[in-house]
């Protein structure tokens, strides 16, 4: 009997971590007004996405869960803390953003945000708006166009989107 057969290392837990693929994961809210017009916010000049328009929304911290993520950023970027949790909407896959690697995107409906309800911006932002969905294909959009109407329709229907790289699965 042979009793030359290789042997396979195992690395340490810490090391063979180091080796997993590493995902950027991050939260976004869809809110809307009486109207059926979704907030965007504009971002500032000096970010890197200078001009275009996106959802509020950003990465999670170190520990922070999606939703909670969803909530810290709305109220960051827009100064509104919403009184319930959000919907789940769905997520987005893309397999590489900008050579950064893999992003997941959890999207929320925050709701209906009522009339007259100041919208502050963050350092981040220089401007929102209230939007129709006509009206996004006339705008330089950080999220692309096919996203955001599929997300608004899931939001809107209450239904849950799997989407990867912005287009359902």
């Amino acid at each position: 009997m042979d009793t030359t057969a290789t042997e396979t290392a195992v690395l340490p837990r810490a090391e063979w971590v180091r080796t997993l693929p590493q995902t950027i994961v991050a939260s976004c809210v869809l809110l809307f007004d009486a109207e059926d017009r979704l907030l965007l916010l504009r971002y500032a000049e000096g970010q890197p996405a200078a001009g275009t328009w996106g959802l509020p929304g950003g990465m999670l911290d170190h520990g922070e869960d999606p939703v909670g993520a969803a909530l810290r950023e709305l109220h960051e970027e827009t100064g509104i803390a919403l009184p319930h949790v959000p919907r789940y909407v769905g997520y987005d896959h893309r397999a590489d953003v900008k050579d950064t690697g893999p992003v997941i995107d959890f999207y929320f409906h925050g709701g209906l945000l009522p009339p007259g309800r100041p919208v502050r911006h963050s350092p981040e932002h220089d401007a929102h708006g209230w939007f129709t969905v006509p009206d996004l294909a006339k705008l330089p959009l950080m999220t692309p166009l096919p996203t955001l109407t599929t997300l608004h329709t899931a939001a809107r229907s209450g239904t849950v989107v799997c989407l990867r790289e912005g287009k359902p699965l």
